[in-house]
């Protein structure tokens, strides 16, 4: 192959690298039309790199239900990432390490936490068993 045709090669591959790369991430949320922190959630998102389908919803509990998202781990608005829930204010980091995760079915943050976005301790949803590891690395049912 020529140096002319290697070069031209190389630097295609590394412009359909970089553009695959600039693609944000999609989430979709569901949320109550009613609900504030739902659209701060949102924002949040937004402010690092994703992009947000909004979907307002009528009934939060059918969507949570269909989802596989337990009561007890029930907060105000669903995440929706490569099929795997995001239940309430879930951090970027651990959104991110979700979608290594095959055997996940999801992760949360039940209720309204307090603090900042960046703070809350998820709840990780494993898909195999139907439970969640807890901080002592046991299994809890869920």
């Amino acid at each position: 192959m020529s140096r002319r045709l290697t070069t031209a090669a190389l630097a295609a591959l590394l412009l359909s690298g970089a553009a695959q790369a600039a693609q944000p991430l999609i989430i979709d949320v569901h949320r109550d039309a009613n609900c504030g922190c739902c659209k701060d959630w949102i924002t949040y998102l937004e402010n690092n790199g994703f992009e947000v389908r909004d979907h307002v919803e009528r009934n939060m509990n059918t969507v949570k239900q269909d989802l596989g998202v337990k009561p007890r781990l029930a907060s105000c608005h669903t995440g929706v990432i490569d099929g795997k829930f995001v239940e309430g204010h879930v951090p970027v980091a651990q959104i991110l390490e979700l979608r290594k995760r095959p055997d996940l079915l999801g992760i949360a943050v039940p209720g309204m936490p307090a603090g900042r976005l960046e703070q809350p301790e998820p709840h990780l949803r494993d898909r195999r068993r139907g439970d969640r590891p807890d901080r002592g690395g046991g299994r809890e049912d869920p």
